[in-house]
């Protein structure tokens, strides 16, 4: 059974995406290998209709705690060839046509228990873009961030540098979806912001759903020029006087997590019962 999640053309490694191989390494590297007959589809905006066609040699498709999102109205078909055991949010599970106890939460939560460091805040604030700003404006970015006083956070990272980096900041400012997720695994306040369009609003509210807060991101119009810079860095320190961090309470984060783990528990049991394929 193959671990499949969306990797760019470009080769540029996005943290939400390149989590998969570092999370699910931890929990099922038993249950993975090389085989293509059968998808482990993981963490990612990753289920519609052109899912088949990127997994040409699979036959079965087992899809853990993914989200519907791009290319809404292109649904894939759900028949005998999937297992859904849980997906992302409310919304994804609606889009499916399965039952909305399906709807779990992102698989990012289960850091909470494959990531562990006690080291002491060092960052008041830090700021994650969105993958395509990182790519074509990061230095733009970085400046702001250092005229507003605020650590920068690149999601093109090693993993294990913005698990550490997230975990040392008492409020993460993010355009990117799972450095919300990873902010609540480490129980991390944060705020959402908004500078474009490639923001996709309806993954955010599937998982915001799941984890009973309403998505509502500060708007930053990018702009470029030392002008802009100064008053994007003014709006950003802005945001940190007045805006509220969001964070759901740890019953709920905890609660979570278990069930996703009762669910891989299930995964595990299926594969050694031959309930899901293992070819």
């Amino acid at each position: 059974m193959k671990l499949f999640y969306f990797t760019r053309m470009d080769g540029v490694e996005n943290f939400g995406d390149s989590l998969n191989p570092w999370l699910w390494d931890k929990f099922i590297a038993e249950e993975l290998d090389d085989r293509e007959v059968t998808a482990f589809v993981g963490i990612g905006t990753i289920l519609n209709g052109e899912l088949p066609y990127r997994l040409p040699n699979a036959r079965n498709f087992v899809v853990f705690s993914s989200g519907v999102g791009y290319g809404l109205g292109n649904i894939p078909a759900i028949d005998h060839r999937w297992k859904i055991y849980c997906v992302r949010g409310p919304l994804s599970a609606r889009q499916l046509g399965t039952p909305e106890n399906m709807a779990i939460a992102d698989g990012g939560l289960l850091i909470r228990r494959a990531y562990t460091d006690t080291a002491s805040k060092e960052y008041p604030y830090s700021f994650m873009p969105h993958v395509q700003q990182a790519i074509e404006q990061s230095a733009f970015w970085s400046q702001i961030c250092e005229r507003a006083g605020i650590h920068y956070l690149d999601p093109r990272r090693p993993i294990q540098d913005i698990l550490n980096l997230l975990n040392k900041t008492e409020v993460l400012l993010t355009e990117a979806m799972h450095g919300a997720i990873t902010a609540e695994a480490l129980r991390v306040p944060w705020i959402p912001i908004r500078t474009n369009s490639e923001v996709l609003t309806f993954k955010w509210v599937d998982w915001c759903s799941s984890v009973g807060l309403e998505y509502v991101p500060i708007y930053i119009p990018m702009q470029n020029g030392e002008i802009e810079q100064e008053k994007i860095a003014y709006r950003l320190a802005k945001i940190i006087q007045t805006a509220k961090p969001l964070l759901a309470s740890d019953q709920l984060i905890e609660s979570l997590t278990t069930q996703l783990e009762e669910k891989l528990d299930m995964f595990k049991a299926d594969v050694k019962s031959h309930n899901v394929f293992k070819t």
